[in-house]
């Protein structure tokens, strides 16, 4: 095991300094690993991951599949996007799938770098992907978030200029968990879309009662909406994601892709069909999610640290008023946390786990 990590980070910190991919995206050996080669149990309070899921249809699918790995996925994934066309009242032609929505992030950042330009995003978010669009070519503008870590969309929009070929919105906003007014992000579509193409991510829309814009798609050859099984149905290590775009759109992106729909693989989407018939597990984890984020976020305050209010399975909250080292506490409690994203301020981020997780996580920081 140790010979292999050694290898693997040997040969990361190789493909790293190539620049073919930023250190960022490599598991390389750390104190987190060490603990869990002495077997520790770690609180993954990351990423966040759904720690209910996969659903137990979703398992069972799964599992029933691995005979049939062997073959193509080509059979299945036509099925699969077939069901989520049906349940965004869409064509097939509407679809299409990657290995999680981050393969469809890298996708879009590619297909609008076709000409140099300019690509809009807020700051703070979901940006790891951009890194592909910036080494395309793209040059990155960030606006501020408001004074609510919301994205201010009017100063996104003033922000277009004849250069401007992508606007990317997260919503609900990562690592904030701050979602953007249904009637003012429709309103920002409608007219940014007529300038540029617009990135809309809906990776935690699920936790929400926000509807999706899918349908705007059928009309706007302009909007693009990535979606993914990573959060609410609990796939995030079988990266499945999909994007759903006017068909044109969807034509020349796939165009990207050395095989178009191919790179989810047979057991992926067949936890992905099995998800999407498991209501009652959806319905669950919502409610699961939705009381222990509350009862975060009242012993957080209850500790002087400010939370913003969350339409996510995270909370974004500051340490500015916290005495304590934070990360240290994290640490000696086999806690894996996040970062620091903004300096101004100490903000950082928590995924929200089980309760019996959450309540060891407030119990460390005391």
């Amino acid at each position: 095991m140790r010979n292999r990590r050694n290898w693997l980070k040997q040969t990361s910190l190789g493909i790293v300094g190539l620049g073919i991919i930023p250190l960022e995206g490599f598991a390389i050996s750390t104190k987190e690993d060490l603990l869990e080669e002495k077997n520790v149990s770690l609180i993954r309070l990351r990423s966040n991951e759904n720690p209910y899921g996969p659903s137990v249809l979703a398992r069972n699918a799964m599992r029933d599949s691995i005979p049939a790995s062997n073959r193509y996925n080509w059979d299945l994934s036509d099925e699969l996007i077939k069901k989520i066309a049906q349940k965004h009242n869409l064509t097939e032609q509407h679809l299409l799938l990657g290995a999680g929505s981050s393969e469809i992030l890298n996708l879009v950042a590619l297909y609008c770098s076709k000409k140099t330009g300019n690509l809009i995003i807020a700051e703070t978010t979901f940006d790891y992907w951009t890194v592909t669009a910036e080494n395309a070519g793209l040059k990155k503008i960030a606006i501020p978030l408001t004074a609510d870590k919301k994205h201010d969309l009017s100063a996104m929009f003033n922000a277009i200029d004849a250069d401007t070929r992508l606007i990317y919105i997260c919503n609900p906003n990562n690592p904030t968990g701050t979602i953007c007014a249904s009637e003012a992000l429709l309103t920002f579509i409608t007219e940014a879309t007529k300038r540029t193409k617009v990135l809309v991510d809906e990776a935690y829309l699920e936790y929400t009662d926000q509807p999706s814009l899918a349908n705007l798609v059928t009309e706007n050859k302009n909007l693009i909406i990535a979606k993914t099984f990573s959060k609410i149905y609990g796939l995030a290590g079988s990266r499945i994601g999909y994007a759903i775009a006017h068909p044109e759109t969807i034509m020349e992106m796939s165009q990207l892709q050395f095989s178009p729909n191919g790179s989810v693989s047979v057991m992926s989407v067949s936890g992905a069909l099995a998800s999407l018939k498991d209501d009652k597990f959806v319905a669950e984890t919502i409610l699961l999610n939705t009381e222990a984020r509350k009862y975060t976020i009242e012993q957080l305050e209850n500790l002087k640290i400010r939370c913003i209010p969350s339409h996510t399975n995270f909370v974004y909250f500051s340490l500015e008023n916290y005495n304590k080292d934070f990360f240290e506490q994290l640490k000696k409690n086999s806690i894996l946390g996040t970062k620091i994203y903004e300096e101004k301020g100490k903000w950082s981020r928590i995924t929200i786990g089980t309760m019996t997780e959450m309540k060891q996580f407030i119990k460390a920081l005391v």
